[in-house]
């Protein structure tokens, strides 16, 4: 049966189902009722089973494995120009993370008897969700920004999605699509809203700590746009340290897009004078879920800066150099932790792991 849907803000309940709302009346974003996780210590990495991916960690994801192309398990390497470990997320199925949350969003779809999908993305989350339809067998509407890379339009036109082009902001985008799912049109399979997104987000966390013999690093760096691998390294280091497998959270920090920084406006800091074009997979004015990003900063004493353009070119120069082919926007997390050891905020012998998030493939 799947999990029943609740409001915590105000604490109403919702039952699962096709006409299930994507956010409740008060307007608070939804979570799932049951937030399970096992008991008892985990295996080594080297006698766990990692054959089913991200879905390997089943016991903490509140939906059944349906649609899956084999994702999950990305590499965790060194890189000593970084004095750092990355996280190779750019190498899923589609070339981004968001394969983390389309797998698990687009099981809990079929998992409801749902046929239609509706997505607004700026490009990698409508990607995701178009090929785990497309797996599923379900029809999908992607509604992107006008400019958005044709590389990244192609791929959702390829899985046999229609892209729906929207003029205007990225806030223009998101109104379109939900005028569309407010008209019946479909479910909306929203990578910032759905909380079946983030059972797949969080399962970065998971792999992260497997990988390092189940012990966490000192700080993680990551690009906040909507916050859904932000918030979803967040739930899932809680859940380890809530059932007792590691000993701590680690600190948070994250990167946004200068001009288009409200978390970091939020906690007071430099926001920027221009705003900044190459990462426009970040370029999100209102984070749907911007209080919980707030709360997961402040819980794990985090911080949050905007970059412009200049040292993101910077180091996406760097990271090419290095043998890691990422997109623009790959490269905020890296120029973030730079900037962060340059302020002190990360101590140079900090343990500290940087995801990267998209292949440069998609920018071709």
């Amino acid at each position: 049966m799947a999990a029943d849907l609740t409001c915590p803000d105000c604490d109403v309940g919702y039952e699962a189902g096709p006409d299930e709302p994507w956010r409740c009346s008060c307007g608070h974003a939804l979570e799932f009722t049951d937030r399970p996780h096992p008991t008892g210590n985990p295996l080594p990495l080297s006698r766990l089973d990692t054959s089913d991916g991200l879905w390997t960690f089943f016991e903490f994801i509140p939906i059944e494995k349906r649609v899956t192309l084999g994702e999950g398990f990305t590499p965790l390497v060194d890189a000593p120009a970084w004095d750092a470990q990355f996280k190779l997320e750019y190498v899923f199925p589609s070339g981004s993370f968001k394969d983390r949350g389309a797998t698990t969003l687009l099981s809990r779809a079929v998992e409801l008897g749902v046929e239609t999908v509706i997505e607004d993305s700026s490009g990698n989350a409508g990607a995701a969700i178009a090929m785990y339809a497309a797996r599923a067998g379900l029809d999908a509407e992607i509604y992107v920004p006008a400019d958005v890379k044709q590389s990244k339009l192609m791929a959702i036109q390829r899985a046999g999605a229609r892209p729906v082009r929207v003029e205007g902001s990225r806030e223009d985008v998101t109104t379109a699509c939900i005028d569309a799912v407010e008209a019946g049109e479909g479910w909306y399979a929203s990578h910032a809203w759905n909380p079946a997104f983030y059972a797949g987000t969080m399962t970065f966390a998971f792999e992260v700590a497997a990988q390092r013999d189940w012990t966490v690093p000192d700080a993680v760096v990551l690009p906040i746009g909507h916050g859904t691998l932000f918030l979803g390294a967040y739930r899932g280091f809680s859940l380890l340290y809530e059932a007792g497998i590691v000993d701590r959270v680690p600190r948070l920090l994250g990167a946004q897009a200068a001009g288009y920084a409200p978390i970091v406006a939020a906690t007071g800091g430099d926001t920027g004078d221009e705003r900044a074009e190459i990462a426009d997979g970040i370029r999100i004015a209102e984070p749907a879920r911007g209080t919980q990003i707030l709360e997961a900063l402040s819980a794990t004493d985090g911080d949050a800066i905007a970059l412009g353009d200049d040292p993101v070119e910077t180091e996406l120069d760097r990271l090419h150099r290095n043998g890691f082919y990422v997109e623009p926007t790959c490269a905020v997390a890296p120029a973030a932790l730079r900037r962060y050891r340059e302020r002190g905020a990360i101590d140079e012998d900090e343990d500290v792991v940087v995801p990267l998030t998209g292949s440069g493939l998609k920018t071709l």
